[in-house]
């Protein structure tokens, strides 16, 4: 394929979505859907799958498995090849954000985090990365985050995988530089998601804030002074996706 050739067609095209049941995958799932894309949902649970399939306007593939897992997804994206389509678009969303002190140390935490938010995207994008290699085309896109970017407090082990994350997606970006799989990420501040929520729960019992309160604070520490709508980012993501030129420098969205 030259760079002259057309990208393939979107309804010829599997896009997996890993993280498809939380708040920021059920966005993209709904705007790649709309896109004409293939949608291939990759969710721990089969009935959170199911409800936010039921919100497409396309029929989406469900499966479950834990992106931790390569020989589960493995078998996700072979099923994927030969029941749909190539499976020539990821979105890698899945992650896990939690909050600790530095004392005493969380080696469990710190282990989970690092498997689900970096080595989860690494699984995800080299078992996809041959079917990308044969089409000649391909278009990977990672969920980092503003901790990709910047240090916050109490989240050692969340910084930590998403820094990690940012650096395998400029480091897949220059290895595939000279073909048409294209590698990049987005980086958003706090998003109005149910891991929010959960944030938001945890600074209400810690710290006896009101959950309006606490809402604010986390809105507060964005650069737009609000908590980010996950629609924004998926818009994003899949104006990139459109974006021949959109490459591995990370987007901020906050």
């Amino acid at each position: 394929m030259s760079p002259e050739d057309p990208i393939p067609a979107p309804e010829a095209t599997a896009a997996l979505i890993t993280g498809a049941a939380g708040g920021l995958g059920r966005a993209v799932a709904r705007r790649l859907d709309a896109a004409g894309y293939r949608v291939v949902l990759l969710v721990r649970d089969t009935a959170a799958g199911r409800a936010v399939a039921a919100e497409l306007k396309g029929e989406a593939a469900i499966h479950a498995c834990d992106v931790t897992d390569r020989a589960a997804v493995e078998a996700a994206v072979r099923r994927t090849a030969q029941e749909i389509a190539p499976p020539l678009v990821l979105v890698n969303a899945a992650g896990i954000a939690e909050s600790r002190p530095l004392l005493p140390p969380d080696d469990a935490l710190w282990a989970k985090t690092l498997a689900v938010n970096a080595t989860g995207p690494w699984i995800a994008a080299t078992a996809c990365l041959p079917y990308m290699q044969e089409a000649e085309w391909g278009f990977i896109s990672n969920v980092a985050s503003t901790a990709a970017l910047e240090g916050y407090a109490y989240t050692a082990a969340y910084c930590a995988s998403k820094h990690a994350l940012l650096g395998l997606t400029r480091a897949m970006a220059a290895d595939l530089a000279k073909t048409r799989i294209r590698v990049t990420a987005v980086c958003p501040g706090f998003l109005d998601t149910p891991m929010t929520a959960r944030s938001v729960a945890t600074m209400v019992a810690k710290t006896g804030m009101s959950p309006a309160d606490a809402r604010a604070a986390l809105g507060a520490m964005n650069r737009s002074g609000r908590l980010i709508d996950p629609d924004e980012v998926a818009a994003a993501i899949l104006a990139q996706l459109q974006d021949e030129n959109a490459r591995d420098e990370p987007l901020r969205l906050d």
